[in-house]
């Protein structure tokens, strides 16, 4: 029997991806999206959810149950991006972005346990990100709601054993998605004492997002461990020298590391 994949954020960019490989691959997946209507031109079902919403995580599960007998993968996958300097972003876009980084896939995974321990099966992936495994400049906010979504990860799976549900993280580099465009921006400021940082910052990054790998890379790297049988605890998908960033870091002396990312955004 073909497995049944649920991925958050499956309408557009790398969910988009990896619902399009596990579909061709045989896999049954939903996608879901806060506005389903805009894409019925999917290759896979698009179901309503919006991940800051318990009612709608609640109502998705409830929909798809009603058309499958299980949901063996979850792929928390939606996320949003944000920028800026942290004394400068409005504290109710830092909670807003925590709100759909880190609040909404833990829901959601509360959402599908239940169904998980009664099949006694389960396969959970988060997608998070080589940025959570650092602070980044001008990208804190997101650096520390991905680096919490790994770290939670690591404690959901020993807490999980015993009900044969594996969970692990994915963690994208630059992939070259629409990410950019549906990010918080923290305007530059005229009168800020980071306009000129902060400015030259952010043309770097949305370079990085535009000359980024194919997604397909991650739907490859996603189908890979959905047929492991026991996952790791962390993958890193991305160029050679994002991946190797996060060895430098254990290696490297903490402000040895710090200089390296002031030079890398010429800061």
């Amino acid at each position: 029997m073909s497995k049944v994949v649920l991925i958050t954020g499956g309408s557009s960019g790398i969910g988009k991806s990896v619902g399009e490989y596990l579909t061709i691959k045989g896999f049954k997946v939903y996608g879901t999206s806060r506005n389903p209507k805009n894409y019925t031109d999917s290759k896979f079902p698009i179901v309503a959810l919006d991940v800051t919403k318990p009612e709608t995580i609640s109502a998705c599960i409830a929909e798809i149950l009603k058309h499958e007998t299980r949901i063996d993968v979850l792929i928390n996958n939606a996320g949003a991006g944000i920028t800026g300097p942290i004394e400068e972003i409005p504290d109710e876009e830092i909670k807003r972005n925590f709100e759909t980084n880190f609040f909404g896939p833990i829901n959601v995974i509360k959402a599908v346990l239940p169904t998980m321990r009664h099949q006694n099966y389960g396969l959970i992936i988060n997608v998070t990100s080589i940025a959570g495994y650092m602070g980044l400049p001008y990208r804190g906010v997101y650096s520390a709601s991905k680096g919490a979504l790994e770290l939670i990860t690591e404690a959901f799976r020993m807490e999980l054993k015993d009900f044969n549900i594996e969970m692990t993280n994915i963690a994208p580099g630059d992939f070259a998605t629409n990410i950019a465009a549906g990010r918080y921006h923290a305007p530059v400021l005229e009168d800020s004492p980071y306009k000129e940082k902060y400015g030259n910052t952010l043309k770097t990054m949305d370079e990085h997002v535009d000359e980024g790998n194919d997604p397909k890379q991650m739907a490859e790297a996603i189908f890979n461990v959905i047929n492991t049988k026991q996952p790791k605890i962390h993958y890193k998908v991305g160029a050679f020298m994002q991946k190797f960033s996060i060895v430098l870091k254990r290696i490297l002396p903490d402000k040895t590391y710090e200089k390296l990312l002031m030079k890398h955004y010429d800061l």
